[in-house]
């Protein structure tokens, strides 16, 4: 078991991330983790350089691992409800590698930091390693219930295996999800591609193509709209031609219904998209026009 001290450190950190993290979508950024906060006058950051970070504070065990994208590492997600982690190296004994050993022996609880923009992490606790393969070099990680970490006796109760994979299936959903979000939405620099608006608030990454019919959580295959244009969109009120323009649907031209219809709405018809400025997150045209046959058939 950890001691005392580092206990009451790990404890004050999940206590700070139930404040800071649900406020900001559990997107993190990295000057508000590596800066910290304080915890019996002292500063406890809770990233850092490397990916298996232990703050200065603590010995032993580590408070937090990183996936970080573009890493010499090759941290993967092996299925649905499981997770690997690489080693520090190739060396199976580095403090780093021994300090996870030891979270998966004594059963501590970490915070997981994934990167899905440069300075943007989506963060899950409590996760813990529950394997280490030192043939492969890589730690299984495994999402938890937030009461293990007040009651450790509930990761050996029965029924605790498929808990852990519910749990570290809702964390990967809800990574997927945010990161599509975050990296449409700065690949269209925080506004509607139809009417401009830029509160991120009201911004949805919309899919052109709907995950469960297989479109692809890119970039390419979403689009950044307020959340009025994107019900539209979903419902066929609008649809978006191959040349990137609205298109409104002719009934809803006719209709007239106030101020909201006609500005929100009738306005933009046959107006040209607002597209990302590097053409490699352009909307994929194919997946594009195959939305716009459907909202001619509707």
């Amino acid at each position: 078991m950890e001691d005392q001290n580092n206990h009451s450190i790990r404890l004050a950190v999940f206590k700070w991330l139930d404040q800071v993290a649900p406020a900001n979508d559990y997107i993190l950024d990295w000057q508000l983790l590596s800066k910290g906060f304080k915890f019996k006058n002292e500063v406890i950051p809770l990233i850092g350089a490397k990916g298996i970070w232990k703050p200065r504070v603590i010995q032993g065990i580590p408070i937090s691992i990183t996936s970080v994208q573009q890493s010499i590492y090759s941290d993967e997600i092996v299925s649905d409800d499981m997770m690997l982690y690489s080693y520090r190296g190739a060396d199976i004994m580095h403090s780093d590698n021994v300090g996870l050993r030891e979270a998966m022996n004594h059963q501590v609880p970490l915070v997981y930091f994934h990167q899905i923009l440069k300075g943007k992490y989506f963060t899950a606790w409590p996760v813990f390693v529950i394997k280490d393969d030192p043939d492969k070099l890589k730690f299984t990680i495994s999402a938890e219930n937030y009461n293990v970490i007040h009651d450790i006796s509930l990761l050996s109760e029965p029924g605790a295996d498929y808990r852990r994979k519910y749990q570290t299936r809702e964390v990967l959903i809800r990574l997927h999800q945010k990161s599509f979000r975050e990296r449409v939405l700065a690949a269209y620099k925080n506004h509607c591609t139809i009417c401009n608006l830029k509160h991120r608030v009201l911004l949805d990454a919309a899919h052109i193509i709907p995950d469960n019919e297989g479109g692809l959580p890119e970039i390419t295959n979403g689009l950044s709209l307020c959340k009025i244009h994107h019900a539209a969109y979903d419902q066929h009120i609008i649809g978006i031609t191959p040349d990137y323009r609205v298109e409104v649907r002719n009934d809803i031209l006719n209709e007239i219904d106030g101020p909201m219809l006609k500005h929100g709405l009738q306005e933009f018809n046959h107006k040209k998209l607002i597209l990302p400025s590097s053409k490699k997150n352009l909307p994929n045209r194919e997946s594009i026009d195959i939305r716009y046959q459907r909202f001619k058939s509707a």
